[in-house]
């Protein structure tokens, strides 16, 4: 008998769905083996048993065999001989596998992107009550995982990208941050403090104040700033940006994708707008997203508004009243709120970027 339409198009679905299963499996599998340690002592080790694995990492072996046929099975690692009996059998990370989970400095760095997923779930039940009844969900809820993820996937490209390639893009902001008198900074959302970090080590002249409500990712930023050397021009402050003592102080006032995370937008690129100096610029960069919906807009869309259902949109609107923004800040969206915010101008850079879109604003 012929399989109807519907029937090839439920199975196509079902098909789709035990995917994403297997997919999420991975995803909680690589945090396992990143938070364990156990890549990095496969990629340092070599060819390594499930005792070996766990003797190196102070880890249990039951639980390091099981996770290594798993790793197996989805293809995430090697073994070199599938017929040994499993307390034999040694297993590898394939080389083309180390960068992705294991170099920390490398762009390809993927594992954060697993620890940030593991955060934006810790508080699912808060979330099924939000969309039941409204409000939001703190950014406090979500945990270490969701701040050390997200701070850790932006770091190489902070530390690499933001003074090589993105500033530069500003002629005129790049010359004033390398000219002197030494030029100042201030880093809305800075979070862990790469990006501070970034700036004051691509332009060592200038001065840089990292803002952020979050004393964790305070606390940490000022760690880091101290193992980086550059704790004497960058400081960070648990501190409302918005302060009337700090306006007009500023040649460059910076926002790193957290834009779309704020309940007040509107309010918040007014206060970036008064920070910066007479002449200064004001830099947002934000998801790359499309000029307006599609129903077939690509795989990274996708992935933004997963942030945005989890993540993104119950913490923009954890503080009434809010706009309830979203991860999927459309460049029209962001211009509307530019403008009602007093800037006359946004410019979009012509910076190629996977994953993020860079705007000039200007006061």
């Amino acid at each position: 008998m012929a399989t109807s339409a519907i029937e090839q198009e439920r199975d196509a679905f079902v098909g789709r769905l035990l995917k994403s299963v297997a997919g999420a499996f991975d995803v909680f599998s690589v945090y396992l083996g990143d938070q364990l340690g156990w890549y990095r002592a496969l990629a340092e080790g070599g060819e390594l048993t499930s005792a070996e694995l766990a003797a190196r990492t102070s880890s249990q072996e039951r639980y390091a065999r099981e996770w290594l046929e798993q790793q197996v099975v989805a293809g995430i690692l090697a073994v070199k001989d599938e017929t040994l009996p499993s307390s034999e059998r040694r297993y590898r990370l394939p080389a083309g596998h180390v960068e992705p989970l294991v170099d920390n400095d490398s762009l390809n760095y993927l594992a954060p992107l697993f620890q940030l997923f593991v955060g934006a779930v810790r508080p699912l039940p808060q979330l099924v009550e939000a969309y039941r009844h409204g409000g939001g969900v703190p950014f406090a809820e979500y945990g270490a995982d969701l701040r050390e993820g997200q701070a850790a996937l932006n770091r190489p490209a902070f530390l690499q990208q933001l003074p090589q390639e993105w500033l530069a893009a500003m002629p005129d902001v790049h010359a004033r941050l390398q000219d002197s008198p030494p030029a100042r900074v201030a880093d809305f959302g800075c979070g862990f403090g790469w990006s501070s970090i970034g700036l004051a080590q691509g332009y060592p002249t200038a001065r840089v104040d990292g803002f952020d409500l979050d004393e964790p990712s305070i606390a940490r930023a000022i760690e880091n700033a101290r193992q980086h050397g550059v704790a004497d021009r960058v400081h960070f402050q648990v501190r409302d940006a918005g302060d009337l003592a700090l306006a007009g102080q500023y040649d460059l006032v910076t926002a790193f994708e957290c834009v779309h995370d704020l309940s007040d937008p509107v309010g918040a690129l007014r206060t970036m707008r008064r920070l910066a100096a007479e002449g200064g610029t004001v830099l947002i960069m934000d998801e790359r997203v499309g000029d307006q919906f599609a129903a077939k807009a690509g795989d990274v869309e996708s992935m933004m508004y997963g942030w945005s259902i989890l993540h993104c949109l119950p913490v923009g609107l954890a503080d009434p009243p809010a706009v309830g923004t979203g991860t999927v800040m459309r460049a029209g969206t962001l211009r509307g709120y530019a403008l009602e915010a007093g800037f006359h101008e946004v410019e979009v850079l012509p910076i190629d970027n996977f994953f993020f879109q860079f705007y000039r604003l200007h006061p």
